[in-house]
């Protein structure tokens, strides 16, 4: 049990002073409650050789007192306790975001969205009530029991093992249902995260499942899968529906044996009644911590599931490191030189995607990059900015290879726009403002301006305070695509990364951005990716990548000469405007 709290050993480090104040409350707690069935004792076995108004109000004080103390100290124990694994729910949720935050984009396409959201929620939330709940009643249940089994057996020996006798019973119980409890709930926190994912992927794509008239077999499908969880669940609840009533009859019986020979101990004169009253009441007030026990072992159980989960997320190594980023190039400014030498890369699952690319964009260049589909463009300028990662030495950013370079130094240098825009739902300023948070309004609507964005923007109502909506999801394709091209701008990089992201937007538009683009980005590196000839005619140079390979490299006119593939291309555009045109 305790090797499995072990990856948690570093946040209760933490918090050790606290824990220790909350273990000074708990031990105060149940010292004072240990003491009730004494004051009875004594108040029964004192009335019963007499009654007086004086003893009545004493020993009805004591015992107001008694429990007002040990209300106090109840307080302060779940006052800490709880505190506590709030406070650590706290840093291990921010150590979980922090390190997704640093994980490749590859992680994202490896785990699914719904079960990062179940392990940062549902196994979350199981762990704080694994140290909350769990530790505080295991300690109450541990130090009551003790406490109530010295005065037990200083009554009577004989009645105590007799009254106890049922009690391993339990024991036995909760080891054998606590395993199968762990093995039902990992199966059902399992089962949670593919409900979660399933859902998380029915919002997102609610669009494509409308345009197809999906919804029922959606419906269906998401039925499915929540009556196989329910299924999971009542399982679990069968076995602790089967745990708590058990647990109960075996304190009934134990009560009822000290009913039985306690009762014939008082006739006999071995014990007294204060005596035979103060164990009934130990017996009694011993039916929490019993139950108890039950509800803890299930929260231990869940908890350790729950902590595996969470401690997979903790540890999962980034693909992409810094560690050999060097300290001296920390916040270092870069000219914008871009060089591929003999460049191989390949993903993780084995597929080969680029082969012995050799290129090099000077500082202050532009560079078009045109190919079929699936030809590897993406992946290429993907790697500048390491969102994947490529050799050592293949990919160089003014003569130094980029892994020396820490992300901050390298990334805030960078401007990216990707093949599909993604926005948050917040207002269009800040969805702009996302790289330079300290950009003034001006400089949101100048980078807007560059975007040929602005105008359409201050018609809404609301200007640039525009909220969004998920993903964007109130804009048309081409306002998100200039939303994040004016969001690249802003940040006045040393090099823009353009992926295609005049695709959904007409030639005309497409010209006009160019031609601020040409004004904006004088002087820095501009990579643009593009399947029209119209985007990158203007380029000081293009190259052409099919199957992961540089077939074609030169000027708009010196590749129109060779009457290759770009020439090809040009061709085929040509006519089809002229055929758009006819029409």
């Amino acid at each position: 049990m305790f090797r499995k709290l072990k990856p948690l050993v570093p946040y209760l480090k933490r918090y050790r002073r606290q824990f220790f104040w909350g273990g000074v409350s708990v031990v105060c707690s149940n010292a004072i409650w240990i003491f009730f069935p004494q004051v009875i004792r004594a108040a029964v076995d004192d009335l019963n050789s007499g009654v007086t108004k004086q003893k009545i109000l004493f020993y009805a004080g004591l015992l107001v007192a008694v429990a007002a103390a040990k209300g106090v100290f109840l307080f302060l124990t779940r006052w800490i306790m709880i505190g506590i694994s709030r406070e650590i729910e706290f840093d291990l949720r921010n150590d979980m975001f922090r390190q997704l935050e640093r994980q490749p984009a590859s992680y994202f396409h490896q785990n699914r969205t719904g079960d990062i959201m179940a392990r940062m929620t549902n196994d979350l939330n199981a762990v704080r009530m694994l140290l909350g709940p769990a530790i505080m009643y295991s300690a109450n249940t541990l130090l009551f029991t003790l406490g109530s089994l010295y005065f037990l057996l200083r009554i009577s020996p004989r009645l105590t093992l007799l009254a106890l006798a049922p009690l391993p019973l339990a024991s036995i119980l909760v080891q054998a249902l606590g395993r199968r409890i762990h093995e039902r709930f990992e199966r059902i926190q399992a089962m949670f995260s593919d409900i979660s994912a399933q859902a998380q992927e029915n919002f997102s794509g609610a669009r494509l499942i409308r345009a197809f008239a999906q919804e029922e077999a959606q419906i269906q499908a998401f039925e499915k899968s929540n009556r196989e969880y329910i299924r999971r669940s009542l399982r679990l609840v069968q076995l602790m529906g089967m745990l708590w009533p058990t647990l109960e009859f075996i304190l009934g019986l134990a009560i009822a044996i000290a009913l039985l020979v306690g009762g014939h101990e008082v006739i006999r004169h071995q014990i007294s009644v204060g005596d035979f009253v103060a164990f009934t009441t130990y017996m009694l007030m011993l039916t929490w911590p019993i139950i108890a026990l039950g509800w803890v072992v299930n929260l231990f159980e869940r908890g350790t599931a729950s902590v595996m989960r969470v401690h997979e997320l903790l540890t999962a190594k980034p693909a992409i490191d810094e560690s050999l980023a060097r300290p001296d190039l920390n916040g270092v400014p870069i000219t914008g030189e871009v060089t591929f030498r003999n460049l191989n890369f390949a993903y993780d699952n084995g597929t080969e995607v680029l082969h012995g690319i050799d290129l090099t964009i000077p500082a202050g260049g532009s560079l078009a990059i045109v190919g079929p589909t699936g030809s590897g463009k993406t992946t290429l300028v993907n790697l500048i900015p390491r969102l994947y990662d490529a050799a050592y030495g293949s990919v160089l950013i003014d003569g130094r290879p980029i892994q020396d370079y820490g992300f901050e130094t390298l990334r805030s240098q960078i401007g990216f726009v990707p093949q599909e825009s993604f926005l948050f739902s917040t207002t269009i300023r800040e969805n702009i403002a996302l790289g330079a948070p300290h950009a003034t309004p001006e400089e949101v609507m100048e980078a807007a301006e560059a975007a040929h964005i602005r105008a359409e923007f201050e018609l809404f109502p609301h200007g640039f305070e525009t909220v969004v909506g998920e993903r964007g999801i109130t804009l048309s394709g081409g306002q998100k695509q200039r939303s994040a091209l004016a969001r690249a701008i802003l940040r006045r990089p040393r090099i823009l990364i353009l992926d295609d992201a005049l695709a959904s937007v007409d030639t005309n538009t497409e010209e006009q951005i160019l031609t601020h683009l040409g004004r904006v980005m004088e002087g820095r590196t501009t990579i643009l990716i593009s399947h029209r000839v119209s985007t990158v005619r203007h380029a000081d140079h293009i190259a052409v990548l099919v199957h992961g390979r540089i077939v074609e490299y030169g000027t708009h006119d010196e590749l129109m000469a060779r009457n290759g593939y770009y020439a090809d291309l040009h061709q085929k555009q040509q006519l089809e405007e002229e055929l758009a045109v006819t029409q």
